[in-house]
């Protein structure tokens, strides 16, 4: 999506918020809107060809949440929510509700702006991938099959190998995505893993660990390749 074709939509209550944020990311070629509380938004987005909303959740009468819960019953255009620091409850509960990314308070509007790019960019690859993932049973993992439909790994002999939650996410995935090289933010969004940050390295360390439980040598990974530059690759006919 390029950028001066994409319409933000700036919901808060504190006017030098809406005015900081509008006046940045209309210099940046966004195109942007303002509105004051639940309403004014509600009034935006019925004008259509919003992109992406940034939503404060800490508004007097109807808060961020309770706008979030009523939006996504109807609508999925991108949100990105402000907390005020420290309130970890209300970015879980956000993130479990459908917003698509979080940021706390004060702004920082480089992050801002680097976040909505990449929440764009995610939902630009979903919604125009080439090739979508296709649905398998089983996939082979050097010596383990996944189970799928049990949610298992287990060798030829029947023993099991234990995994987490997320770390089965990722090998379906990936068994989903043979020979398809997939970038970070793609083996997340894919994962339904909302509580990465775009600034840390967290897949690396995740898929890191899965390589010491199914490579021979996970040094020299044979069955999850890194692609310098791109991302991870799964291809164990290569």
């Amino acid at each position: 999506m390029e950028i001066e074709n994409t319409r933000i939509l700036v919901c808060d209550d504190e006017l030098d918020v809406r005015e900081m944020v509008e006046e940045y990311l209309g210099k940046r070629g966004f195109k942007v809107s303002t509105a004051a509380n639940a309403d004014e938004l509600r009034a935006v987005l019925a004008s259509g060809g919003i992109d992406l909303i940034v939503l404060d959740i800490n508004m007097p009468g109807e808060d961020g949440l309770a706008v979030l819960r009523s939006l996504r019953a109807e609508n999925q255009v991108a949100v990105v929510m402000l907390t005020a620091a420290g309130e970890v409850i209300d970015r879980i509960v956000g993130l479990e509700m459908g917003a698509d990314d979080y940021l706390g308070k004060p702004v920082d509007l480089r992050e801002l702006e680097a976040r909505i790019k990449a929440v764009l960019r995610r939902k630009g690859e979903a919604s125009t991938a080439s090739a979508p993932s296709t649905k398998v049973d089983a996939a082979q993992f050097g010596d383990y099959v996944l189970n799928i439909e049990a949610a298992k790994m287990v060798s030829a002999d029947g023993a099991e190998l234990q995994l987490t939650a997320m770390e089965f996410n990722l090998l379906k995935v990936f068994a989903e995505n043979k020979g398809r090289v997939l970038n970070r933010d793609q083996i997340l969004e894919q994962a339904h893993d909302r509580s990465w940050d775009p600034f840390d390295r967290s897949i690396d360390i995740r898929i890191s660990r899965l390589r010491r439980k199914i490579e021979k040598n996970p040094e020299k990974p044979s069955i999850i390749k890194t692609v310098r530059g791109l991302g991870y690759l799964y291809d164990p006919e290569n």
